[in-house]
């Protein structure tokens, strides 16, 4: 259990890691309110990097504390419903430039709610819950892209060269 652990704030110092060298090469002028592009990622670094530090800390001396003894009864981890929604994460970062934010937010909400609906134990449906999952995809994810491209002035990729799409 206490190597378990430890792996676990290995793994969240090694995304910190990732996060702070991503940061790295974010250009640092300060924009408006003397804040930078950079800084945000080098605070979820600093952050993720503590909590990593601390993890591997309680793992070392005393485990971690407060934790529920898992039963031998316990089901297993629902590992179809995992791929589903890392399915939908992947697709969303590997397909936004192409498609846009719109269709890809869309069919990573599209594969999350698919994943987790199996995790619950509800059956997959047939077409109408696909539609279903695809309009409330579009339902968010197209006021976001509206509301961050034409209020906030912030550059998201976008199907079409008009801005609306």
């Amino acid at each position: 259990m206490k190597t378990r652990q430890t792996l676990i704030g290995v793994g969240v110092l090694a995304v910190a890691l990732t996060w702070a060298i991503g940061a790295w090469d974010i250009p640092s002028d300060a924009g408006y309110g003397g804040v930078g592009p950079d800084f945000l990622p080098w605070l979820v670094a600093l952050v993720l990097g503590v909590c990593g530090v601390l993890l591997v800390w309680h793992a070392q001396t005393t485990g971690f504390r407060v934790m529920e003894e898992v039963e031998a009864d316990a089901p297993p981890p629902y590992w179809l419903g995992f791929a589903w929604m890392s399915a939908g994460v992947l697709l969303n970062a590997a397909l936004i430039t192409t498609i846009g934010f719109i269709l890809s937010c869309t069919l990573a909400f599209v594969c999350a709610a698919r994943g987790m609906r199996m995790a619950q134990g509800e059956p997959a449906g047939g077409m109408r819950s696909w539609v279903v999952d695809v309009v409330l995809g579009l339902l968010i994810s197209a006021p976001v892209y509206w509301m961050f491209t034409k209020f906030l002035a912030i550059s998201l990729p976008g199907l079409t060269s008009t801005g609306w799409l």
